[in-house]
């Protein structure tokens, strides 16, 4: 079970900059980097925030360990895979191998999602975010890129841990909790709304070739809340299309496993479906 929430949302007030923002709830001017990336702003050059925006505040989650876990199975669980283990279990100051205590309450790092703009480095890449180029091979094996020259369009999960919030951070997490469970029931339908509205720009972006705008909206639709299975299954689909032709092949697979749980009718024609995109598909099957 959870015992505290992770990212919490906050809404742009008139004035409000990045910087004010991350020095009002890190008390850390620099992790404005960190909402920029957080919420996409990055993409296309750089996008203004705007009152009435909402934006994502990262921060780590906790999570009380129940008899018989394994480190394993709680970053499968709680990072999406059983090999980023070893992350989770040095976040918590332990090994892979040694199983975690039953009853231990453990810090799970904040998955930040990094879109590649242009030709860069996993070392490159961890100079950001930890001011070491030596955290590159952590982020090598995080994110299975062996090595490889990142290229425009790739994604790659950075773990971070050190987010610590101000007393006001706090209290602004606790009552944005508080508001999202009782409004949760209202914000479903309006989400659902929203994404129904968008979803012909969201296509637009794809047959017209913005691929990174269309992986940025697409993330972004799914970022406001509970949507219907058909809505999952058009947004993966256009996902998976999208990181198909940014060569972003991991990304892609994820999608494509995405868009077949949300709608498991699909039916891949081999005549009428890309190569790239089959190959994409039978590599999420793979990862199952």
């Amino acid at each position: 079970m959870s015992t505290s929430a992770d990212a919490f949302t906050y809404v742009v007030q008139k004035g409000d900059t990045l910087a004010g923002i991350a020095e009002r709830f890190y008390g850390r001017i620099h992790y404005e980097r960190i909402l920029v990336h957080a919420n996409a702003l990055e993409a296309c050059g750089g996008t203004p925030i705007v009152p009435g925006m909402r934006l994502e505040i990262p921060a780590v989650a906790h999570r009380r360990v129940s008899a018989g876990e394994t480190w394993q199975g709680l970053a499968k669980d709680l990072l999406g895979d059983p090999a980023r283990a070893e992350n989770l279990a040095s976040a918590n100051e332990s090994k892979s191998w040694t199983p975690p205590e039953d009853g231990a309450d453990i810090v799970v790092p904040y998955n930040l999602r990094y879109l590649v703009e242009g030709r860069e480095t996993v070392p490159e890449v961890a100079s950001k975010f930890f001011a070491d180029k030596e955290r590159a091979w952590m982020l090598d094996r995080y994110n299975r890129v062996e090595g490889s020259v990142l290229q425009r369009g790739d994604v790659l999960l950075v773990p971070l841990t050190d987010l610590p919030l101000t007393d006001e951070g706090k209290q602004y997490a606790r009552e944005a909790e508080g508001a999202a469970r009782s409004e949760m029931e209202g914000a479903t339908r309006d989400a659902q709304r929203k994404v129904a509205n968008e979803m012909p720009s969201l296509m637009a972006e794809q047959r017209g070739g913005r691929y990174i705008e269309a992986v940025v909206h697409g993330n972004r639709l799914l970022a406001m809340g509970e949507l219907t299975r058909a809505q999952l299954a058009d947004i993966h689909r256009v996902l998976t299309e999208a990181y198909v032709a940014l060569e972003a092949t991991g990304m892609a697979a994820a999608s494509c496993q995405k868009w077949r749980a949300a709608d498991p009718s699909v039916s891949l024609d081999p005549v009428m479906t890309s190569p790239k995109i089959l190959d994409a598909c039978k590599a999420g099957e793979q990862q199952k």
